[in-house]
């Protein structure tokens, strides 16, 4: 695979980045498989791979951790390692967010199970409103200066919150974010309108998720099929959403009609944008890995290209309401009204 460059940090990543999330209680149970999985990766040329605590309880960073420890020590060094850091980690409030309190005694327990010593690239999750960002990034720069990682970044992170991380970086002599996750497919445009804007103006690497739509652009959710998925339980409402099952349905001829799958034409469209690094790739089985490394080499033309554009147009989600993060005052009613009484006095 030919490497691309994250961001400005330097660091050479390929246009996959191996997802961790579907090792572990979340999806493949089976240990020494998934290690096969990981390694089958890395043989084919991904050399980024990407986790989170979160995933599976710190499992998925388990197995990661056996998969490189099982490696020579001079081909673990070529592995670009990331990580994230938000979720919850147990019914202990403080074992979740993005404080200092936090992020400092969950970077130890990352290392441990990644059995690393460092991080090429710590993420933040998701945005935390309980914490301000001046704290955040003030942790994360004694981490980098501590030597346990290398670069911090932000995940599923609305643009004016990117900014304003950037702003507070620069005014108070932070280390920056350098990298964004966010989700990107076909069928989730959103990002163009504002977020890849954003990153392409800082400079920041973007690396994004679910570029299959948890699996809808894989061909297997058609209309009027039911079908049995691990990803159901996670989702199900974006799996079945009726508008998406149709572009789904437009989609289909095109990709065969330019004599490939669906599923290696949603990949080619995820990292043709010229402000997408990489695109995760998240495979439970071998074969799933197997037939996403066959459509590595494609390309889509411009006339592809026009007609996804027509189908779907570009900078929107199909559905409005499949967004992964919501600021606190779209999902508290008490946060975006007055208190009655004084609703009444107005």
């Amino acid at each position: 695979m030919k490497m691309r460059t994250l961001g400005r940090t330097g660091i050479k990543v390929s246009p996959y980045c191996l997802g961790a999330m579907m090792f572990g209680a979340w999806g493949n149970t089976d240990h020494d498989d998934s290690i096969r999985i990981i390694h089958k990766a890395l043989d084919a040329g991904i050399n980024f791979v990407d986790t989170a605590d979160v995933y599976a309880q710190g499992e998925s960073e388990e197995i990661v951790g056996k998969a490189l420890r099982q490696l020579p020590p001079t081909r673990r060094d070529d592995v670009v390692l990331a990580t994230k850091v938000h979720g919850g980690m147990g019914d202990d409030p403080n074992r979740a967010g993005n404080s200092r309190r936090w992020i400092v005694t969950e970077v130890e327990n990352s290392l441990r199970r990644l059995q690393t010593d460092h991080l090429d690239l710590y993420q933040i999750h998701r945005p935390d409103s309980s914490v301000d960002v001046e704290e955040t990034l003030s942790a994360l720069t004694d981490l980098i200066r501590s030597g346990k990682v290398r670069a911090v970044g932000s995940s599923t992170f609305p643009a004016s919150d990117i900014v304003e991380a950037q702003w507070v970086a620069e005014r108070r002599g932070y280390e920056r974010f350098r990298t964004e996750q966010p989700p990107y497919s076909i069928v989730n445009r959103g990002i163009e309108r504002e977020v890849l804007p954003t990153c392409e103006r800082y400079g920041m690497g973007t690396l994004v998720w679910s570029p299959l739509a948890m699996g809808l652009l894989t061909g297997r959710y058609r209309k009027g099929q039911e079908t049995d998925s691990a990803r159901m339980k996670f989702a199900p409402g974006r799996l079945t959403h009726e508008r998406k099952l149709d572009v789904v349905e437009e989609l289909l001829p095109l990709a065969e009609k330019a004599g490939i799958s669906l599923t290696h034409m949603a990949m080619a469209f995820a990292t043709a944008h010229p402000g997408v690094t990489s695109a995760i790739v998240g495979p439970r089985t071998s074969a799933h890995l197997d037939d996403l490394i066959a459509g590595a080499e494609t390309t889509l033309d411009d006339e592809i290209l026009d007609r996804i554009d027509e189908i779907v147009p570009p900078g929107t989600d199909v559905d409005p309401g499949d967004v992964s993060y919501a600021p606190p005052a779209i999902e508290q009613a008490s946060l975006r009204r007055r208190p009655a009484g004084e609703r009444a006095a107005a």
